[in-house]
């Protein structure tokens, strides 16, 4: 038995509130499980027990328990104030930090497990306020009201291991259905971005969301409206990164979310003509965010979720609303949207507090997503295999993603045409890189040679000369050293006479 486990299991299946539901054989046995898997959790129990302080887990550790999902974060309550708990975990844990600490919790690293642990709080928004008010509480039954829904507001106390679920947290887990442990309206006006995390939760879990909170996310959207950005992306980042993106996309947009916090996605939803003369780019977006989701594991991809290759597939069309026009004879054009996709795209995200990296990435992404459909049927010239390699840079492999997922057609003779094309484009990049080193393209003369070469100085016509070599490059591939060198004197010659 792991060290720090009671010398007698007690089975956690006693309810410490009234009206909760006592723990199947099957859940009983994920709880111990997990502290067979983590001993320092009861290790810790009995230490804060000894100091005369309750504690438990609780929260995302228990639910996840409880699904059979074990990770390396652990989340814990206690009536210990913060200083308090500073004193406890000094000395115990490798790494201690107090960032959280105005917010009544402390960050331990034990081993390779991050634990947060959290005096008892209640916390609400004033209504014109973009940062809670927190107060501490006594009991567990206090912390657990404020938690944002019923399967976040379970408990294990420790050591003894007794489970606590006053709000029927465990049949809603059993249901797969997010409530609010008291009124959704309460719950969403003491933090609005519970709206969010329902949408969020719905797309981890692959959870239903009840109506009555569907309801209040509804009717008290505007209120996410006082919630920083910086909030607002967490959120997101955390929602297209899990398995079913869709799933919380799709409630954003019902509850009028999006059209606060990405106003942009809901755009999508064009208003279709009579005669049907073009797909819903709504749901064209996400089937493209799906099927690049899909392609994750291909390539230089490791499976692992990408949120520049997400962001870039759920935004690659945001350009089309403002491009749409109807053309004579009943056609529909999206003429340039890559290049207003691309702005637009840039801005929302700078709005949402995003990295500049990413930005540029994301931007770049959706402005190159178009590019391949003038490739046809192979008649590109190496020339041009080389600025398409040049331009996309160090997202090639996401842009080669990308560029396949937007193909949603249903018309299977054409989409295995596209396919095609596009393996013949990759195999000839890969061709090109062989014998050329596509990946570091840059002219046969380096900024030293030409300055010697031409008996000039540093500044702008160094620049404009490696500009021409550049393109030389680019155009014919490799030159050798004496024919960049001739090409060069003749070209500085012109602009000289």
């Amino acid at each position: 038995m792991p060290s720090g486990l009671p010398a007698s299991e007690p089975t956690p299946a006693s309810v410490l509130a009234d009206g909760g539901a006592a723990l199947s054989e099957t859940q009983a046995e994920r709880v111990r499980e997990i502290l067979r898997a983590y001993p320092v959790a009861v290790d810790l129990g009995e230490r804060f027990q000894a100091a005369g302080f309750t504690l438990a887990l609780v929260g995302g550790s228990v639910r996840d328990a409880l699904l059979g999902r074990l990770g390396n974060d652990l989340d814990f309550t206690t009536d210990a104030r913060p200083k308090e708990i500073l004193k406890l975990v000094k000395g115990w844990g490798e790494a201690v930090w107090d960032v959280g600490i105005a917010f009544g919790t402390v960050g331990v690293r034990k081993h390779d497990l991050q634990i947060e642990i959290t005096t008892y709080r209640s916390e609400l928004y004033d209504r014109n306020s973009r940062k809670p008010e927190v107060t501490f509480g006594d009991t567990i039954e206090e912390d657990l009201v404020r938690r944002d829904f019923t399967v976040n507001a379970m408990a294990v106390r420790l050591p003894q291991v007794e489970f606590v679920d006053p709000h029927h947290g465990l049949a809603d887990l059993a249901e797969g259905v997010l409530r609010t442990p008291g009124t959704p309206e309460a719950s969403f006006s003491d933090d609005p971005l519970r709206m969010l995390r329902a949408a969020r939760f719905a797309a981890q879990l692959d959870f239903e969301v009840a109506p009555e909170v569907v309801t209040a996310m509804t009717e008290m959207a505007d209120r996410i409206d006082i919630v920083s950005a910086e909030r607002i992306q967490a959120e997101l980042n955390k929602l297209l990164l899990s398995a079913h993106p869709r799933k919380g996309l799709t409630l954003l947009v019902d509850t009028g979310l999006a059209a606060r916090v990405l106003p942009e996605l809901p755009a999508l939803r064009l208003e279709r003509d009579e005669h049907h003369r073009h797909k819903d780019v709504y749901e064209h977006s996400l089937t493209v965010l799906e099927q690049a989701i899909d392609l994750e594991s291909t390539g230089e991809g490791d499976g692992k979720p990408d949120l520049t290759l997400r962001l870039a597939a759920l935004l690659h069309d945001i350009g089309k609303p403002r491009t749409r026009r109807f053309e004579d004879g009943g056609g529909v054009s999206f003429h340039h949207h890559e290049l207003v996709g691309a702005k637009m795209t840039k801005k929302r995200l700078r709005e949402l507090k995003y990295s500049n990296e990413l930005i540029a990435d994301v931007s770049r992404l959706v402005e190159l997503h178009l590019r391949f459909h003038g490739y046809g049927t192979g008649e590109w010239t190496d020339s041009a295999v080389r600025r398409y390699v040049r331009d996309a840079g160090p997202l090639l492999d996401r842009l080669h993603k990308l560029t396949r997922s937007d193909c949603t057609t249903r018309n299977k003779k054409k989409a295995a045409a596209l396919a095609r094309s596009y393996d013949g484009l990759e195999q000839r990049i890969g061709q090109l890189q062989e014998q050329e080193e596509l990946d570091s393209i840059r002219p046969d003369l380096n900024g030293d040679q030409i300055m010697r070469l031409l008996g000039i100085k540093p500044g702008r016509e160094v620049g404009e000369a490696y500009t021409f070599l550049l393109e030389l490059r680019l155009e014919h591939g490799p030159m050798g050293e004496e024919a960049a060198a001739e090409a060069l004197r003749t070209w500085w010659a012109e602009r000289q006479g």
